[in-house]
């Protein structure tokens, strides 16, 4: 029987059109500005955005937090642009290479070694865009918990770059 998981499930909704919302996540300038939750930046971006392909993104914590940085892949299993994006989510190191959470120095136990996640973009009659984005994989409340608040806070930093009104 497989084990029981907590999965993140985060609807948001921005007052930008979907093409722009889409570009957010598949573009590495865009992916730069938002990555990452309050007061994390994303030094660095790439993006090969085709099945098969893969999004790696550099997070860079405050300096008050040390400045450590935490690199991740997201390799695509399903791109239909610009709504679905499906992609498996593994901790790296600098190079790229899959390590695990511990390797990565995330404290919380609970979080999977690759976790598939999904983002669904649909476009709302006012041309605003809802996304509904799901994680799969947590073991823990707690770890599925800290995943969800991240994930909240690094849609809002979206939200000001898509709507246009970046933060000071």
């Amino acid at each position: 029987m497989a084990e029981a998981t907590f999965d993140v499930h985060v609807v948001h909704e921005f007052d930008a059109p979907i093409e722009r919302v889409w570009a957010a996540w598949t573009q590495p300038e865009d992916l730069r500005e938002w990555w990452g939750p309050e007061g994390f930046t994303c030094p660095s971006a790439q993006a090969d955005v085709r099945v098969g392909g893969r999004i790696f993104v550099t997070m860079r914590a405050p300096d008050e937090w040390g400045g450590v940085e935490q690199h991740s892949t997201w390799n695509l299993v399903e791109v239909e642009a610009p709504h679905r994006l499906r992609y498996v989510f593994r901790f790296a190191d600098a190079d790229g290479n899959a390590i695990t959470p511990a390797q990565a120095g995330i404290p919380a136990d609970g979080v999977p070694d690759s976790g598939e996640h999904e983002v669904v973009l649909r476009e709302l009659p006012d041309g605003r865009t809802r996304l509904e984005m799901t994680e799969h994989g947590y073991t823990t409340a707690e770890s599925r918990d800290m995943s969800q608040a991240g994930l909240e806070q690094c849609l809002d930093k979206m939200s000001a770059l898509v709507e246009g009104s970046r933060r000071p």
